[in-house]
């Protein structure tokens, strides 16, 4: 009997899978199928992680499993018996996951980029109007029970509309669009850098030579919504916040290792910068003693952009619309290519 495993019981109780989930799965399934629902709750935090004695057990042998990572321990159980054919994460994320082993052997792997789009560009969007409104600059008077409007009045003070300012997004995938969507909306003119070019009308795409420095350069407001790959780590270091507006607002919500983070305290502490808002960090959770938790011009949110009580549905109908994909001996949704990392 072919067997499914479905390992997404995250530990966290905003991100538990729908209690019908797994019956919907088994009815997608043709009879000679067993689906093993895993009881142990794991870690989506991140690109998600940890196993249990019941996974290794159920894995080896699998042809398709559905999870939140997938730590290299399961990954080899899992590859022992040569069945398994099919990873899906329930993360976008996907670096931790590239284990030599899974790059090198025929096993595709999907992912969930995609589901997250919606709330992370709201986030955005919360974080854009956070600095470009002066909200800062409120909460940190009203923490100290001032009526403070000078600040507001400064020539100086980097308050602003957002309609007319330049959105610049680095990375064009579906975080990507949906920022810029919103931006559109909202009388932004969105800008976007991408690898592979695309051109849909959603942002004016930066290309050729210095693009990165000529988006830099353009932008009130710079996205950071890049995969974590090799091209990508360490992509904004010290000479591109240089190239960076000095009223303009940077903002994370890709991964820690996109952003030189000496550099980026640097440019935050001299000035350099509007403001950051920072989802993501080289270290997680963040260390007590970053210089970030106390910079003024700092928003700091633990990784949680994309949290939302509609992950599952989207991600419900990614997995069911996969299946039935896969049974049918079709392409897949959300195919990562293992050797480029995303």
């Amino acid at each position: 009997m072919r067997r499914a495993v479905f390992n997404m019981r995250d530990e966290r109780p905003a991100w538990t899978p729908p209690a019908d989930l797994p019956a919907r799965l088994r009815d997608a399934l043709p009879p000679d199928w067993d689906l093993v629902d895993i009881a142990a709750a794991v870690s989506g935090r991140g690109d998600g992680g940890g196993t249990s004695t019941e996974a290794m057990r159920a894995i080896d042998g699998a042809e398709i499993y559905f999870g939140l990572g997938l730590p290299r321990d399961l990954l080899l159980a899992g590859m022992q018996s040569g069945s398994l054919r099919w990873i899906h994460t329930g993360a976008a994320g996907v670096a931790s996951l590239l284990h030599p082993e899974l790059v090198e052997s025929d096993i595709v792997l999907t992912n969930s980029a995609g589901i997250h789009a919606e709330p992370i560009a709201e986030t955005v969007v919360a974080m854009m109007l956070y600095f470009t409104r002066g909200l800062d600059y409120a909460v940190h008077a009203q923490q100290r029970s001032e009526w403070e409007t000078a600040v507001f009045e400064r020539s100086d003070s980097g308050v602003r509309e957002l309609a007319g300012l330049t959105l610049g997004i680095i990375g064009f995938g579906g975080i990507g669009r949906e920022v810029a969507r919103r931006g559109r909306a909202l009388g932004m003119h969105p800008i976007a850098l991408r690898r592979t070019s695309t051109a849909d009308g959603a942002a004016e795409m930066i290309t050729g030579d210095d693009a990165l420095g000529r988006l830099l350069e353009r932008s009130d407001v710079v996205v950071l919504a890049v995969p974590a790959t090799p091209h990508t780590h360490g992509m904004i270091g010290a000479s591109e916040l240089g190239r960076m507006q000095r009223v303009a607002v940077l903002i994370n919500v890709a991964r820690g290792s996109v952003i030189d983070e000496p550099a980026l305290v640097s440019a935050l502490h001299g000035g350099r910068l509007r403001g950051a808002g920072l989802d993501v960090f080289a270290t997680e959770p963040l260390s007590s003693s970053s210089p970030l938790w106390r910079l003024p011009n700092v928003l700091v949110t633990p990784h949680v952009s994309a949290t939302t009580s509609r992950y599952w549905k989207r991600q419900a109908d990614l997995i069911l619309g996969n299946v039935r994909r896969y049974l049918a001996g079709e392409d897949l949704v959300n195919a990562v290519d293992t050797a480029a990392g995303y």
